[in-house]
């Protein structure tokens, strides 16, 4: 047997191939356990504050020990203890042994486990947010720098009216706008669980101060403030813990940014086969193991794969929140070690990958207008024919010369494979001698106003995120692999 490694054992790809290590550390134990001793100084403080008797000692003691956890100590408690809560309790009384009497004083776990998931879920879902913003800024500065160069536009992917790349840059941009819309109001409408108890009756708590509802219901308020949470931002009433059914809505939320990310990625890649726009390829990259030549579009492959990930985590928190009995039942813990922090770091990955991605887009000019002339007669046709009419001609008699003209062409185009000769065709029509057909091969009659609703756009979606994330906005991701 060889010595143990670190690659004798499983490790989840999220964290070593995707995940930011802002994100990683979110939901380290580090972060994690060190926000339950913060937890427990700040419901100490605050008992302390409204009369319960602990010494400034004891504080002081706490104080010490927030952030320096003996994790194999810990290890050996919960072996033990066979609780996790404890184990800690028991981890900082060794370290603090003057404020072990008052550690976790009245608590029950769910103090320490949901209030420090509901601090994790802000400040995940602030991290989401600001790249959310980094990529839509740049997609808005990629749409401005080409808001007014003409491509094919498709519906059903079929060739349809005329677009322009710009404006089709901002509907990617919206989707993550409206994105980031759900993002903030799952920020603005998060809650802290408070000081509830072991049912949320908050008995024990009301024992402690001897009767006084009052003293109850500001403890609650001072560890919620204590812990950056508005007093008026706490959940109203809970059972043990607070409504499982948020964790099911901010995960929906992150599924609504992985469809944003899914729906561009895709597009990136259908336009990169008709050799239109790339994703970024460096210099030493390879394609295709086999296949020398080619230039896949690894980062956007890899950005659906991870959001369609998230999207299906959505399911896991609905069957949580609904299987609660009464006022909690334990099967959620072990389901939620994995369905909470899992889509948060996925997205994040997606996130980093769709900024990298639109950071250096690689656009081909010639080849957009090369794809768009080939179907622009078709698309022309209806103003030939307006043309035509207005110089004298049948409405119907023009519409059934271009009809056949335009039937024949395409099947020269698909049997033949022979480019598109429509107009050629028409100009030996006599009813179209008077017509100029050059000019209405000009790709930039047919493009309606995407220009101006690309400046639009910008000005009234992308400049207010900007504003508001201008301290997020120079974020540049470095991919692990």
């Amino acid at each position: 047997m060889t010595a143990s490694t670190t690659h004798d054992r499983y490790e989840s790809p999220l964290a070593s191939r995707n995940a930011s290590a802002a994100m990683q550390n979110i939901w380290s134990p580090q972060r994690k356990f060190s926000t339950w001793r913060r937890l427990w100084l700040a419901l100490a403080e605050s008992e302390k504050e409204l009369g319960l008797e602990i010494t400034d000692e004891q504080i002081a003691e706490l104080k010490a020990h927030l952030d320096d956890i003996d994790f194999a100590n810990a290890a050996a408690h919960e072996k033990r203890l066979r609780h996790d809560v404890m184990a800690h309790v028991y981890t900082l009384g060794d370290v603090a042994p003057k404020a072990r009497p008052i550690i976790h004083l009245g608590a029950t776990s769910c103090f320490v486990t949901d209030n420090s998931e509901l601090i994790l879920i802000r400040d995940a879902l602030t991290l989401v947010a600001q790249k959310l913003a980094s990529v839509i800024d740049r997609l808005g500065k990629f749409a401005a720098k080409y808001r007014d160069m003409p491509t094919l536009g498709f519906t059903h992917y079929q060739p349809a009216q005329p677009t322009t790349v710009g404006k089709r840059a901002t509907l990617w941009a919206y989707d993550l706008a409206l994105a980031l819309e759900e993002v903030e109001f799952r920020l603005s409408t998060l809650r802290f669980r408070g000081v509830k108890g072991t049912t949320g009756t908050q008995a024990t708590f009301l024992q402690l101060f001897k009767g006084d509802h009052e003293k109850v219901r500001e403890l609650d308020r001072r560890v919620a403030k204590r812990m950056g949470f508005d007093a008026d931002h706490i959940y109203r009433v809970t059972g043990q813990t607070y409504p499982r059914v948020v964790d099911a809505q901010i995960i929906s939320s992150l599924a609504t940014v992985a469809a944003g990310v899914s729906k561009i990625c895709n597009d990136i890649r259908l336009l990169a086969n008709r050799k239109e726009i790339e994703e970024p390829f460096e210099k030493e990259q390879i394609g295709s193991s086999a296949m020398a030549y080619k230039r896949n579009p690894m980062r956007c492959e890899r950005a659906t794969g991870l959001a369609r990930f998230v999207i299906s985590l959505t399911t896991s928190p609905y069957m949580t929140a609904a299987a609660q009995w009464l006022e909690r039942t334990l099967d959620d813990s072990s389901n939620r070690r994995l369905s909470l922090p899992e889509p948060f770091l996925a997205i994040d990955g997606c996130l980093d990958l769709l900024n990298n991605i639109v950071d250096g887009l690689v656009v081909y000019p010639k080849t957009i207008a090369r794809n768009l002339q080939a179907e622009l007669p078709f698309m022309a046709t209806e103003e030939i024919m307006m043309a035509a009419v207005q110089l004298g001609a049948d409405r119907q008699e023009a519409h059934e010369v271009i009809r056949t003209h335009s039937q024949d062409a395409a099947r020269m185009v698909k049997e033949e494979g022979l480019p598109n000769d429509l107009i050629e065709r028409l100009r030996g029509e006599e009813m179209f001698k008077g017509v100029d057909l050059s000019s209405v091969l000009d790709a930039g009659k047919y493009v309606g106003r995407s220009p101006q609703q690309v400046d639009e756009f910008v000005e009234e979606v992308i400049n207010p995120i900007r504003k508001r994330y201008a301290a997020s906005l120079a974020y540049k991701p470095e991919l692990k692999v």
